[in-house]
């Protein structure tokens, strides 16, 4: 049976994917330096989950000895875990809470989180899950499993090309553009509970990069049935939808402010790909200046922090992922080093101190290809990246704390 590999720091790990077991890409982390030091105690396969989870957080190594906290993690029901902290080499308790999860797995994630939360202050992700594109089933296909790769479940049957799934904010459905039937690209919804289907705009042209507003209720998109790529905005419905940008340039990724007021996309006004802002309301465009680079696309805007916007900047002959700072107008590219080849469609995760994002990797021909596209989830707070066609990718995490 195939194996899912993943790669924590310098790890290899294999986790186990359900019936269908595949290798869906690496997990890598760029950490910091400073790192709190943790012992992981419980039921043999909870400690299992969770020394994965706090290996590849970036602010923790997971220790035998001379460790500042114990955890133990230990199954109460089959969706119940319990998370006992205790501090120091005297394991003085500071904490116990139970846990309640989707299944023991789920639980065991929402625990970890729970533990990184009291011992650091910081807010956890292990919870999240992802949505990406694969074609596991012979065609392209939307699949959903969490951040380690389990508990994966298929939820369309489109049969399709597609690409670019974006999760609501309350994880109910997911919006994404495929050539279902049509063979032309056109936005859909689909539940992720009943796994219903439904066309949310369907116009001449391209329909394509739609994404919620943080509260739900407004989507953009970009639409070219009227000449260029330009950005749209309607109701969660898709109707009442009406044009924001109007020029004759190539418009593309927009995402919310954290608070909804505004839009970061962007466009090829002044030749290259910049960085640009505009409000819901309409209004001018105005340009991100990120002074590093004639390539900045994709970007995302970080709901945690509303100062940073994570893109991707042309840097050399390839791509890294960068970080923009709204109050100091500066940039700062996070992924040199460590990184080998392209790092692209960057998106935050929802404690505000890590990116998720896609590199190009050689890999071995024996390695099932990593997923197309893909979306982080976390619990609360949901975010998303997606894969150009230029290789072979691989989601990656970094840590991007001290930007």
């Amino acid at each position: 049976m195939k194996k899912l590999l993943f790669v924590l720091i310098t790890a290899l790990v294999i986790v186990p994917l359900g019936r269908a077991q595949r290798n869906m890409g690496s997990v890598d982390l760029e950490g910091d330096k400073s790192v709190t030091a943790v012992h992981i105690a419980g039921t043999p396969e909870l400690v299992a989950l969770a020394t994965q989870a706090f290996k590849a957080h970036g602010a923790y190594s997971v220790v035998g000895g001379n460790h500042g906290y114990t955890l133990t993690f230990t199954e109460v029901t089959p969706t119940q875990v319990r998370v006992d902290i205790a501090k120091g080499a005297n394991n003085a308790p500071i904490a116990s809470e139970v846990v309640t999860g989707r299944t023991t797995r789920n639980a065991l994630f929402k625990a970890a989180d729970v533990a990184v939360t009291k011992t650091s202050g910081l807010r956890g992700f292990f919870a999240g899950r992802i949505a990406f594109v694969s074609t596991l089933s012979g065609h392209s296909e939307i699949y959903t499993a969490d951040l380690f790769g389990g508990e994966a479940l298929r939820i369309t049957k489109d049969n399709a090309d597609m690409l670019s799934p974006r999760w609501a904010p309350d994880g109910s459905k997911i919006i994404y553009t495929s050539y279902y039937k049509s063979g032309f690209p056109d936005i859909f919804t689909i539940d992720t509970s009943t796994y219903q289907r439904n066309t949310f705009v369907s116009f001449k042209g391209t329909n394509s990069g739609a994404r919620y507003s943080p509260d739900g209720r407004f989507v953009a998109m970009v639409l070219s049935g009227e000449g260029n790529p330009e950005v749209y905005f309607s109701n969660a419905a898709g109707k009442n939808v009406h044009r924001l940008t109007t020029n004759q340039s190539v418009e593309a990724s927009p995402c919310f402010s954290p608070d909804g007021s505004q839009l970061v996309f962007t466009s090829d006004q002044l030749g290259k790909p910049q960085l640009f802002t505009m409000p819901i309301s309409g209004g001018s465009m105005q340009r991100l200046n990120t002074n590093i680079s004639n390539y900045c696309a994709e970007p995302d805007w970080s709901r945690a922090n509303p100062n940073k916007i994570v893109f991707t900047a042309g840097v050399g002959s390839g791509y890294q992922v960068a970080v923009y700072d709204l109050s100091t107008h500066s940039s700062k590219v996070v992924t040199t080093g460590k990184s080998s080849g392209d790092a692209q469609e960057p998106v935050w995760v929802a404690d505000g101190r890590h990116v998720i994002y896609t590199a190009s990797r050689s890999a071995p021909a024996a390695w099932v290809s990593a997923p197309k596209r893909a979306t982080w989830l976390p619990e609360s707070s949901r975010s998303q990246f997606a894969r150009r066609p230029r290789g072979r990718y691989c989601p990656r995490l970094a840590n991007v704390r001290t930007i």
